[in-house]
């Protein structure tokens, strides 16, 4: 299995200084705690190889964790989704775990911090309980239920539990500080009521757990070294401690936060990524034009790029968004080695080779791939007519235009020298077919053609040739960071998906699901996975701009 060294900086030096006081490597432990209540995206991406990087990097394991504490939202889809995104990704979890599995302790620790006088059963509406809690300028107010007696509180508790209470009726809070500036102490709710069936223990629960209640003491029981959270939860973590330190257990998990990631151009809340799925804007969570695992590997990304992305990425712990053009920096260039290079036209012009005969087909070969020996040749066919990209023709050049005109020569790839010779317009004044000569001295790789020519086309034979259709992915949204508006549909590019047919070397008839091509001198595509034809999925462009 393959892994990607992640820069931790900051991270790795907690992990070392707790080492260099006496902290046991063989119980380093880590842990990956995704939602089952949806599909992961690239910044999932980033967690998961922070934590297998550290696994790695100290010889140590990653438990896969779902936190299934909300099961109105969770699906068993889900699961085996997120299981199969990070196999391949590269990584191999140690202990497969369940928030659900702890249910039981969490229950009977919630039991025992009622008995100790650090929890009670509070009845009003969740609204009301909202509002006490008011800001963090200002002392949060009691529940008139917060001196309930813990007898009293033990027996609702229970009654919860048996399925005696309806959803809202009830709520199991924390008696922390209602005064506290940190709003996460403001006795927080640990357990709710909800009549739903869980995708994993059914109908033995009505009461579920707060997140906040179950992520430390399922660290804890797991035995999960350092909890590794966004940014997000570093509130969250006098709350987290405070739970360990109140379970009365000497060793403790340690909660470190690090900024998530946000990209560019690019949508990564989950919440706006159900919307614009739900609204119709994409096709589903594999459109190649989302941030979702499933979308990128539709589009033609690896896990090695992906890997490699977030090895450049590094782990800061300060938020900043990242520029797309360094994910499709790190597609690019792992395509340029494993891509095949093949000839498509997208805007086609015929071209007829005048001093051609009539009869006559030539097969060249051509190399799959310069940066790989091992790729091969394959050969590809000529003939009297054959297409080109209608931009690569003018009628008049001018001096920086160095491709076909009339009286210009330019090399056909792999092929022949030829010069342009005429055209024919339509009444709009289109040009609909241009004419040329070849040498007859000038095939590659020949002695006699090694005469200098400025500008080499790509093309595909008129006779031996495929149609094939292309879908073109653009930015989905005309505002570099859309997460950070609140109506960010306003902003969708409703021209993100350009479909464009063509022409290709009937190489490409024997394709295969999933694999990459570099269609030269346009960009890298990869046969689409979903589609029961033959569609290239455009992955990146061939160049891009400066970052």
């Amino acid at each position: 299995m393959i892994y990607t060294n992640i820069s931790i900086n900051f991270i790795e030096e907690i992990i070392q200084e707790d080492i260099n006081k006496g902290f046991p490597k063989k119980k380093l432990r880590f842990r990956f705690p995704p939602e089952p209540n949806g599909y992961l995206h690239i910044g999932h991406a980033k967690s998961i190889c922070l934590n297998f990087g550290l696994a790695k990097k100290y010889k140590a394991f990653v438990n896969l964790r779902f936190d299934d504490t909300n099961p109105t939202k969770e699906e068993n889809i889900y699961v085996n989704a997120i299981k199969n995104d990070i196999q391949w990704l590269g990584f191999i979890w140690d202990k497969e775990c369940y928030a659900s599995d702890c249910f039981e302790k969490l229950y009977k620790w919630a039991f025992q911090f009622i008995k100790e006088g650090k929890a009670y059963i509070d009845e009003q509406p969740q609204d009301i309980i909202l509002k006490q809690r008011k800001t963090p300028f200002e002392p949060g107010i009691d529940s008139p239920y917060r001196t309930r007696p813990v007898r009293e509180s033990l027996v609702l508790f229970k009654k919860m539990k048996d399925g005696k209470f309806e959803e809202g009726e009830g709520v199991l809070r924390a008696k922390i500080n209602m005064k506290s500036a940190n709003m996460n102490l403001r006795d927080p709710i640990m357990f709710r009521i909800l009549k739903v069936i869980h995708q994993k223990t059914k109908n033995k629960w009505d009461v579920y757990p707060i997140y906040d209640w179950a992520h430390g003491q399922s660290d804890f029981i797991e035995k999960i070294s350092h909890s590794l959270c966004s940014l997000e939860f570093e509130n969250h973590r006098p709350l987290y401690e405070w739970y360990l330190k109140n379970i009365k257990k000497k060793e403790r998990s340690k909660q470190i936060e690090f900024a998530r990631l946000n990209i560019s151009d690019t949508i990564m809340s989950k919440r706006k990524l159900y919307i614009v799925i739900k609204d119709g804007f994409v096709e589903d969570w594999d459109d190649p034009r989302l941030s979702s695992l499933r979308g990128l590997r539709r589009k033609g990304y690896t896990p090695e790029s992906i890997r490699d992305f977030c090895h450049r990425i590094g782990i800061s712990k300060r938020d900043n968004v990242i520029n797309l053009k360094l994910l499709e920096s790190s597609i690019r260039e792992q395509l340029n080695k494993i891509a095949i290079r093949v000839m498509v036209v997208l805007n086609p012009l015929k071209l007829v080779i005048e001093n051609y005969p009539e009869d006559k087909i030539e097969w060249f070969p051509a190399e799959n791939n310069q940066e790989s020996q091992k790729s091969g040749k394959r050969k590809i066919p000529l003939s009297k007519k054959l297409y080109i990209e209608r931009e690569d023709f003018l009628e008049k050049a001018t001096k920086t235009f160095h491709r076909l005109s009339i009286g210009k020569e330019v090399r056909l790839k792999n092929a022949y020298i030829i010069k342009g010779t005429g055209f024919l317009k339509e009444s709009t004044g289109n040009i609909i077919e241009i004419s040329a000569v070849y040498d007859t001295k000038s095939q590659s790789g020949s002695e006699s053609s090694r005469r200098k020519i400025k500008c080499t086309l790509h093309w595909v034979d008129a006779i031996q040739t495929l149609d094939i259709e292309t879908r073109q992915y653009e930015l989905l949204f005309s505002l570099e960071v859309p997460d950070a508006k609140k109506y960010f549909l306003r902003f969708f590019n409703h021209h993100s998906l350009k479909i464009v047919h063509g022409y290709g070397e009937p190489f490409l008839r024997k394709v295969r699901p999933g694999e990459f091509f570099q269609f030269q001198r346009i960009g890298y595509f990869c046969v689409d996975q979903k589609s029961s034809s033959i569609i290239f999925n455009r992955t990146v462009i061939l160049r891009q701009s400066h970052l």
